[in-house]
């Protein structure tokens, strides 16, 4: 699952959409105590306590995995919709074993049912063949059950084995609105199905039905043993109005119509476990692409984005084929399809052969331009081998799906868009990570927690992904990839263990890797590295002097394998470098006193490092590193420094750089610039505001010009309203209505209306400074139908309109604000109205209206940015 949903920073929109969920998780802070020897391996505590079932620690208990009792073989689910209550009317046949000793009951998770009958059933080798008339045919007895709104406990009647088959059917309705939640471990929001728009009286909203099963949402719409380890093939008949679309796992075997409705029959004939399982309902468009190996590929979009399913998803062959043969399996499922819904509860999720998308995916083609969602489609189609072909066996082993997920983006990256890129995206990732260890610092692999939903943090995801990508460093391409495929070959539609990737990599590398799996998976933190550099004229040597300053009773000392690079009189050598101790001295020869040392040249190493080096060598780091993150950091030093002619020409050398992020770095460092120069600094920035190839370049090109404070740039701001990008025509918008020249109004008029919400927002951002009450009724009609990202930006520059406004429009504005603080599926639209809210605390009431409205909200992450940001 991809928790995410928005950039509102860097990169584009989309990114974001990816990656938001994430931003705010782990806030709550984490201590443990952990034994230790100095300078030796430690105990993580996790393996200090003992692993039973009921044991509580600090952190939470001990999570096993489910114990198996029965194993589901087979589900078939017959589901209808009552729209105007939001329940579903269904059918469910099981076809289930004895796991291994012999069992009188099948206890399942349904949560929030009408249970009205249980019946046991003749044996059929084909339960998805038949209708459900002849079904009731097939029934043997009536059979008694115990039922507490959670778990259904039937009574079987007499003791079955092993070897026995059992089929039982199950009538029932179930009411994901009233799922319980007053019990430790209920998920304060989760439906499992939703309903969306129901009674259509959200104009502009389409009626849809979807669902979210992980972790344990699929027992909140049929009964089933909601555990990863579960793994069943299955039939779903799924009765809609004729009007509908229908989407589930599997592929689509008939439709059968009748009196304006249609029951479309879904088969999903591999096993996969019961989160996966979903389907989808709406006024859907539908294109269709086929995978090299003539399988069928589908994109289901709103009718409004029909035109654009390829160039939002029309990379997913490639993809197929990619993956295919870097993880050597072929796609191990019978189809693929993505759809995107509204209000999606997560960024996205890899339900087997069918992904769902939150709405942000959906963009028009020039939007696009901007950026597209690459990594969430890459991740969620990675997916369908690291998650849904094999199975992390309890919530703890999530990076087991997670981690694989993360680093399949760069992977894609990788080789769609060359190395720089996808080192770009790395760091951001272990930015990620970074920020979270702040507050929260924890094992990758956890036996003891509170909640399966804190497991989706940066650390299975952020911080797995880089681990991974040390792993690969380390072992090199063609061992990492072989592993992969032991893995997956010897877990296919199975799960697996932490331990069980271990051993896949020592059977291929030859190489006991306990020590890896063990500093990085089973133990919480990250090295902090602090380097002192040293020559020695007299020996000819340079010398690294290496002190690990992380808690290494809280962690441990790392061994670190890495490079290291030494330039003397231009020439590099690398060399062999291991890092284990607290504090060790590392030695190279050098003729001379280097040029540069740069230690982890293979900028693999996730962690700190803090090596302080004089400008003159972050110039030399610049001009010769080949690797990204070597001249970003180099860059990063210099920022500020203009008044250094060697630097200010490397930082204007920069601007015309191969790769477009450090082409903006280097622009942004002129901005307000005045000193020698100038002009002709201005001209090359000018020229990169017209001409450069990537449109963040431009954007920032024209947001450095817009300092100067002179009319030197009006005519490319002018320019740039008629750029392919929007994101460069928002930024242009917005910095050319800043200096209010004579056209304005004939501007803002003129683009009020564009199709593209951030340009939308930059004429908003006009209005707001005009503070014309008649524009109200603007803010609020723009504001509506704005996709959840979208929205949250515009909420800013609403609160900018009310700041500058009378008090009238201002209370006017304090009922729709609330509803959107309480009501918005999206949370962190709640939040931006909850902010905007906060800008009219002068008005009596809504310092109390805002300290309700924290009270009762539910959703766990926006309650930690409540608290994490003071928001009173």
């Amino acid at each position: 699952m991809s928790t995410q949903s928005a950039d509102m920073t860097d990169k584009t929109n989309n990114w974001f959409v990816k990656h938001s969920f994430r931003i705010f998780l782990g806030i709550i802070a984490f201590f443990a105590a952990y034994s230790a020897q100095a300078g030796g391996n430690k105990v993580a505590a996790d393996t200090l306590y003992r692993r039973n079932p009921g044991m509580i620690t600090p952190k939470g208990p001990y999570m096993p995995e489910r114990a198996m009792k029965n194993d589901i073989l087979y589900t078939r689910l017959d589901v209808s919709f009552d729209w105007q209550r939001q329940q579903v009317p269904a059918t469910a046949i099981i076809k289930f074993s004895p796991h291994f000793y012999p069992q009188n009951t099948l206890e399942l998770d349904a949560k929030g049912f009408d249970i009205k009958d249980v019946s046991l059933l003749d044996s059929l080798s084909d339960y998805g063949q038949v209708t459900l008339t002849e079904v009731n045919k097939l029934i043997l007895k009536k059979l008694d059950f115990v039922y507490n709104k959670r778990k259904l406990i039937v009574k079987l009647g007499r003791n079955y084995t092993r070897t026995d088959t059992v089929y039982i059917k199950i009538e029932y309705s179930a009411k994901p609105n009233d799922v319980l939640r007053d019990q430790p471990g209920d998920h304060p929001t989760d439906k499992g199905l939703y309903f969306i728009n129901a009674d259509g009286m959200d104009e502009g909203k389409p009626k849809q039905i979807w669902t979210q099963g992980e972790t344990e949402g699929s027992s909140c719409w049929f009964p089933t043993i909601d555990a990863p380890n579960q793994k069943f093939t299955q039939d779903i008949y799924i009765t809609v109005d004729s009007t509908y679309k229908t989407l589930s796992n599997g592929l689509l075997i008939s439709q059968e119509s009748d009196k304006g409705m249609r029951t479309d029959h879904w088969k999903q004939n591999l096993p996969h476990a019961p989160y996966l399982v979903m389907l989808a309902v709406g006024n859907f468009a539908v294109a269709k692409d086929l995978m090299p190996n003539g399988l069928e590929v589908s994109y289901y979009v709103e009718p409004k984005y029909g035109a654009d399913a390829q160039a939002i998803f029309g990379r997913t062959p490639e993809m197929i084929a990619f993956f295919s043969n870097i993880f050597g399996v072929d796609f191990p499922w019978q189809k693929y399809a993505q759809v995107a819904v509204r209000d999606f509860v997560a960024g996205a999720m890899e339900n087997t052969t069918a992904t769902v998308h939150e709405e942000g995916v959906q963009n028009d083609t020039r939007s696009l331009i901007d950026g597209n969602s690459d990594a969430v489609i890459a991740h969620e189609l990675a997916h369908q081998w690291f998650g849904d072909y094999v199975t992390c066996e309890e919530w703890g082993q999530l990076p087991l799906n997670e981690s694989f997920a993360n680093y399949s983006e760069y992977l894609w990256s990788e080789y769609n868009n060359g190395k720089n890129e996808a080192d770009w995206q790395n760091m951001q990732e272990m930015r990620q990570y970074l920020a979270e260890a702040e507050t929260k610092q924890v094992p990758m692999i956890r036996y003891f927690y509170k909640s399966r939903e804190d497991m989706f943090d940066s650390h299975s995801y952020a911080k797995g992904g880089r681990i991974l990508h040390m792993l690969r460093t380390y072992v090199g391409d063609d061992a990492f990839f072989a592993s992969l495929k032991n893995y997956l070959k010897k877990h296919a539609f199975g799960t697996a263990e932490i331990d069980d990737l271990r051993i896949s990599f020592e059977k291929v590398t030859g190489e006991d890797l306990n020590w890896f799996f063990d500093e990085w998976f089973h133990r919480p933190g990250h090295p902090q590295i602090k380097i002192t550099q040293e020559y020695s004229q007299a020996t000819k040597k340079i010398l690294l002097k290496i002190k690990q300053t992380q808690d290494t009773l809280a962690a441990t000392v790392y061994r670190l394998p890495l490079k290291v690079d030494v330039w003397v009189n231009g020439k590099k050598n690398r060399y062999d470098a291991l890092i284990d101790k607290t504090t060790q001295t590392l030695e190279f020869p050098a003729a001379k006193k280097p040029d540069l040392v740069l230690f982890d040249a293979e900028a693999q190493l996730l962690g700190v490092v803090e090596h302080e080096k004089p400008n003159s060598e972050m110039v030399f780091q610049y001009r010769n590193a080949d690797r990204f993150l070597a001249k970003y950091e180099a860059l990063a030093q210099l920022e500020g420094k203009l008044a250094d002619t060697t630097v200010k020409s490397v930082l204007i050398k920069a601007m015309t750089d191969p790769f477009w992020k450090l082409r903006q770095m280097a622009i942004s460092n002129f901005s307000e610039y005045d000193g020698q120069g100038f002009i002709e600094i201005e001209k090359i920035i000018q020229d990169r505001a017209r001409k450069d190839p990537n449109p963040q370049v431009r954007s920032e090109a024209i947001i450095t010009l817009s300092t100067y404070g002179d009319n030197n740039s009006d005519s490319i701001y002018r320019q740039a309203l008629e750029d392919s990008s929007y994101q460069v025509v928002s930024v242009a918008m917005e910095k050319y209505l800043m200096g209010q020249p004579s056209d304005a109004n004939e501007i803002a008029t003129r683009f009020e209306n564009s199709p593209n919400d951030a340009i939308v927002t930059s004429v908003a951002n006009y209005y707001a400074g005009l503070a014309q009450p008649e524009r109200y009724d603007w803010f609020l009609e723009k504001m509506k139908p704005m996709k959840p990202t979208e929205k949250y930006n515009f909420l800013q520059v609403f609160g900018k309109y009310l700041i500058k406004s009378k008090q009238d429009v201002q209370r006017k504005s304090i009922p729709v604000l609330e509803g959107l603080a309480r009501e918005n599926p999206s949370y962190f639209v709640r939040f931006g109205a909850f902010q905007a809210l906060g800008l009219l605390t002068d008005i009596q009431g809504v310092t109390a209206l805002r300290k309700d409205i924290r009270a009762k909200e539910t959703e766990p992450k926006l309650k930690e940015m409540y608290s994490q940001f003071g928001e009173l």
